[in-house]
């Protein structure tokens, strides 16, 4: 059961945190639905995978993409050339899209599908002016260069 927020009154009282309200919308929303299942892993200090049950999908019915801080994941199943009779049908392969939010600087490296797991390789890849610098202490009152 959804229970719907409205984030509307934070937005008049905000400025620039549009994003992250938008964020939080997608994850209320996006937790009601539960197919394709996913697990999301932490593969080291800056590494992540994200694998989903894909099973009866191959590699030209799923499509992955980034744009800037977010990553889409869709399936579209195209039509079998025979049409089956199914006694029962336990296995979905119904069209999906799922999106994940990223945080910065979290680039896709890699994907690979193997026994019906699609498995998504990212990594976090800090500029090096937005990573921490030590400064070297020198004895003595500072000068700063003249330009």
């Amino acid at each position: 059961m959804r229970t719907a927020f409205d984030f509307s009154p934070f937005y008049r009282d905000t400025v620039g945190f549009d994003r992250v309200f938008h964020m939080l919308d997608s994850a209320v929303s996006q937790g009601s639905q539960g197919y394709p299942p996913y697990n999301i892993e932490k593969a080291g200090d800056d590494t992540y995978r994200v694998v989903m049950a894909v099973a009866g999908f191959s590699e030209a019915e799923l499509s992955i993409t980034q744009k800037e801080e977010e990553l889409l994941v869709t399936g579209k199943s195209q039509p079998g050339g025979e049409e089956k009779e199914y006694l029962y049908r336990g296995i979905a392969t119904r069209e999906f899209e799922r999106r994940f939010q990223l945080a910065d600087h979290v680039k896709v490296v890699g994907a690979g599908l193997a026994n019906g797991l699609l498995t998504i390789e990212l990594r976090r890849e800090i500029p090096e002016e937005k990573k921490a610098r030590a400064i070297r202490i020198e004895s003595g009152v500072p000068r700063l260069s003249k330009q």
